[in-house]
């Protein structure tokens, strides 16, 4: 297939600037990188094709020998030399410093030195349940790194100032040579900020920031469970060399509950409940986050027997409408009984028995069960 033009391949005009062809290489090289087309051959060849077009049109040589003679003009001027693509191993270096540099940089700006955003920040907030459910404005003291108010962030001793970094001309980062690939890395000396500090402030060594603890003000909406987080934008530390804050995410640690358990929007508990009434039923008082409810209880109500109570549970940060209350009865045994109150038990448990099983079916079933296992077994 015979070669398109590397005017076309580019889109630019035959009388485009190197800036034009510049901004048109990185347009398309952002486009077709492989690392964001895995698995697609044409837009690799579209990279490829690109690449060698830009390394011929930057060059003035090698653009003028392509005008004059076309593609046979730059393979007798050894274009492309250095393997497929046309790409020598300056011209990769070159390249990939301008066109890629602030997609694996930490970011520039002004004069090419690197500025660096600010870590994130997690800070954990135990709530109660009645806080979490309701939502409440929280005070919190975060540790954390800012900006030294002595030297304004420079690191510079007041009066005086960085200088510019003589390795790396204040780029902020230098190229080595590894052989056959000149590779572009952070600076040494100056660490990627481009400048060196040569009277570093009093209160922060240098460093343009400081450690200090910030009380910080969270709001928390209504409905929060355990493990939700809260982002707080620019609450984290302070950028280095002009760089933006980092976040605090704040994540909501919600404390056991004596009462209640919590499923999402509905909440569970258990209800004890007297033998008496149990057996005879009755009503016993039942608390909820809005206050106590009367919870009937019918006569021969077993222990483990779940009442649900519509709309007595909470709601959540992605729901409005409200969960339920599931209430379990729990059976509770007497006990520390005095010697008529034995009486009267044993007196009770002999008129049960003389009743049959109609009193206890359950356990006459049960009991049935377990003869007929033994019937099998043998």
């Amino acid at each position: 297939m015979a070669k398109r033009d590397y005017y076309e391949v580019l889109g630019v005009s035959k009388s485009a600037s190197a800036d034009e062809m510049k901004k048109a290489y990185r347009r398309l090289a952002m486009k077709y990188h492989p690392d964001r087309n895995k698995d697609d051959a044409d837009a690799e060849a579209r990279f490829k094709e690109a690449k060698e077009a830009y390394e011929v049109l930057n060059d003035a040589d090698k653009r003028a020998a392509y005008d004059r003679f076309g593609h046979d003009g730059v393979r007798a001027s050894g274009a492309g030399g250095a393997g497929p693509g046309g790409f020598g191993a300056e011209g990769f270096s070159d390249i990939f410093g301008d066109v890629f540099g602030d997609i694996f940089g930490a970011g520039r700006r002004g004069g090419g030195s690197q500025v660096f955003r600010g870590a994130d920040l997690a800070y954990e907030l135990k709530l109660d349940l009645e806080q979490a459910v309701s939502g409440d404005n929280v005070t919190i003291d975060v540790p954390t790194q800012v900006i030294c108010e002595t030297c304004d962030g420079s690191g510079a001793k007041k009066g005086s100032e960085p200088v510019t970094c003589s390795t790396c001309g204040g780029v902020g980062q230098v190229r080595m040579q590894q052989g056959f690939f000149s590779i572009q890395q952070t600076c040494p000396a100056c660490k990627g900020t481009g400048k060196i500090i040569a009277d570093p402030c009093d209160d922060c060594h240098g460093a343009g920031r400081v450690r200090k603890t910030r009380t910080l003000s969270v709001k928390v909406p209504a409905g929060v469970d355990d493990g939700d987080r809260i982002r707080l934008s620019g609450e984290g530390e302070a950028g280095r060399n002009g760089g933006p804050p980092g976040d605090l995410y704040v994540e909501i640690r919600v404390k056991p509950h004596k009462i209640f358990e919590r499923e999402g929007a509905d909440l569970a508990c258990e209800v004890p409940v007297s033998f008496a009434t149990a057996t005879l039923g009755g009503e016993v008082e039942l608390p909820t986050l809005d206050g106590n409810v009367s919870l009937k209880v019918p006569a021969g109500t077993q222990s483990g027997k779940t009442f649900r109570l519509r709309g007595k549970g909470v709601v959540t940060v992605r729901d409005p409408r409200k969960g339920d209350l599931f209430a379990q009865v729990q059976v509770e045994t007497p006990v520390n009984l005095t010697g008529e109150q034995k009486t009267l038990l044993e007196q009770f448990e002999k008129s049960l028995k003389a009743g049959g099983g109609k009193h206890n079916p359950r356990a006459g079933g049960w009991l049935d069960s377990v003869k007929r296992f033994f019937e099998n077994i043998g």
